[in-house]
């Protein structure tokens, strides 16, 4: 083995060591006998102080066996110091170059402190391939999402360049139903990804919850009736601490989810303040998620079509509804759950704890 770096400075420590504790025995070895041949014996030239051929073939011998048997231990625990460096170090050139794959050896986990620095820097770069994989993910579904509305605004704007399309009224409102849908498309994307990085800013007030989700109701009758959803109140009255803005945002997006996926039927929203929480439900009839992937449809751009619910994609949303619903939950240091209902279908349930509580 080479001694460079790290190891030759370990190697000759030990070596100087070695060389000094040697030095120090025969150093205090003389020092004894010359103050014990001064008091006891009453001279120090005597012969016998300066040692003979075989004293200092003796002391050389030892010195020698002691040097070798440091840098021997030295090049040793060099090796074991240096496995795991040697390791994060050839492990960040690789990722520096894009391969997000390196991992580092963690060696000897008797070095503590070694075998952290390799797991932490193995911790860092599974973030980063994970992060790495949800951007191109993400790159890839948003320009899923936006392809069809700009196809769609591009041929009818062509059309009406080119005189195929009448210029009436329908025309210029299909363009904007298809602008509204990219402008709520940036919008989830938005609250998202302030959510993602801890800025989504929420004013807290105190407000009357039941008065805003009626509100809600009442602004999306007409869409949940032409789907063939009836909403049935059950709301507990009383003043809640929220943003009211963002909980009607995710209350629409939950009723949109709803008119979009679920069977025609009933349609249940309640609300409850439960041992220090505010609780707000949307109870549909069916055809209900399996439990195995109610954790998976809160994460952007996961569709029906990813759980099997076997709907036809033009039933089916951009993917971020429900992952806007569990941003404003977290941003209220609450929760998004999905949970099969008594009805047969699924309970999509937001609660968030009262300042007591999160105190």
């Amino acid at each position: 083995m080479k001694l460079i770096g790290l190891s030759r400075t370990i190697a000759l420590t030990m070596a100087a060591m070695a060389f000094g504790i040697t030095l120090l025995v025969v150093v205090t070895s003389y020092v004894f006998y010359f103050i014990a041949f001064h008091f006891w014996q009453g001279s120090i030239n005597d012969p016998s102080m300066f040692p003979a051929g075989p004293e200092w073939a003796w002391l050389i011998i030892t010195t020698l066996i002691g040097l070798t048997f440091a840098v021997i231990v030295g090049i040793h625990l060099a090796r074991r110091i240096l496995v795991p460096l040697n390791s994060v170090t050839a492990s960040i050139r690789r990722v520096a170059q894009g391969d997000l794959d390196a991992r580092a050896t963690t060696g000897d986990r008797s070095l503590g402190e070694a075998a952290v620095l390799a797991n932490d820097f193995n911790a860092l770069a599974d973030q980063l391939q994970r992060m790495s994989k949800e951007m191109t993910f993400w790159n890839a579904a948003i320009a899923h999402e936006l392809r069809t509305p700009v196809t769609i605004l591009r041929g009818r704007l062509q059309g009406l360049a080119e005189g195929v399309f009448p210029p009436e009224k329908s025309q210029f409102l299909s363009l904007l139903t298809q602008i509204d849908g990219m402008a709520q498309l940036i919008e989830d994307l938005r609250a998202v990804s302030l959510a993602e990085s801890g800025h989504l800013n929420l004013e807290i007030k105190q407000c009357d919850l039941s008065a805003e989700i009626e509100s809600v109701v009442e602004f999306c009758r007409h869409a949940l009736n032409a789907s063939k959803h009836y909403p049935i109140f059950d709301l507990q009255s009383g003043t809640v601490y929220c943003d009211p803005v963002r909980i009607r945002q995710a209350l629409l997006a939950l009723l949109e989810n709803v008119r979009q996926h679920a069977s025609p039927g009933s349609l249940i929203i309640e609300t409850r303040q439960d041992d220090g929480w505010c609780v707000l439900r949307v109870i549909d009839t069916g055809p209900g998620i399996p439990q195995e992937y109610a954790s998976q449809i809160f994460k952007a751009f996961r569709h029906a079509r990813d759980v099997d619910s076997g709907m036809p994609r033009d039933k089916q949303g951009s993917g971020l509804g429900l992952a806007v619903v569990a941003a404003i939950a977290r941003a209220h240091h609450g929760e998004a759950r999905c949970y099969p209902s008594d009805e047969g279908g699924s309970c999509f349930e937001l609660r968030w704890p009262t300042p007591s509580h999160s105190a």
